[in-house]
């Protein structure tokens, strides 16, 4: 049995199904941590099925810091236009703009082990992990290019 308030936080909080959330609470006897911690496991698995899929659309975000001297693109890569146009993708790649801003990884590889900045127990490897079990198709960066002025 699961508990419907735990639940709703755990959907909240991770942005994927009702039911693999509902699955994760059942599997761990409702503790949301540990839940978390199964969701992003299943996350790398479907990450790992995925990652020979062709990814043909996606799209370019952005970020220029407060102070105007640095700025950062970044090309995320999904299969579908219909991913690439929706709102927690959209947000996703504004979140990668900005660490590639902050941090200035020199390449994919680099950033993809760096602790993402706004929460250091994740690697930005991790956040697209969860992005593909919550979207449910490939994802990757493709490239990225930092100015400081």
């Amino acid at each position: 049995m699961f508990d419907a308030t735990k639940l709703k936080s755990l959907r909240q909080k991770t942005g994927v199904s009702f039911s693999l959330c509902k699955r994760a609470l059942e599997e761990t006897n409702n503790d949301i941590k540990k839940a978390e911690e199964l969701l992003l496991k299943w996350g790398a698995k479907k990450a790992e099925e995925k990652q020979s899929r062709t990814t043909a659309n996606g799209a370019i975000f952005s970020y220029v810091h407060h102070n105007k001297k640095v700025a950062a693109l970044i090309e995320i890569l999904c299969e579908t236009d219909f991913v690439a146009n929706n709102v927690e993708f959209d947000k996703l790649g504004k979140e990668l703009a900005m660490q590639v801003a902050s941090l200035s990884p020199t390449n994919v590889e680099e950033l993809l082990t760096q602790e993402y900045i706004r929460d250091p127990s994740k690697k930005i490897s991790d956040l697209i992990k969860e992005a593909v079990l919550k979207f449910g198709e490939n994802i990757k960066i493709n490239r990225f290019i930092r100015w400081n002025l």
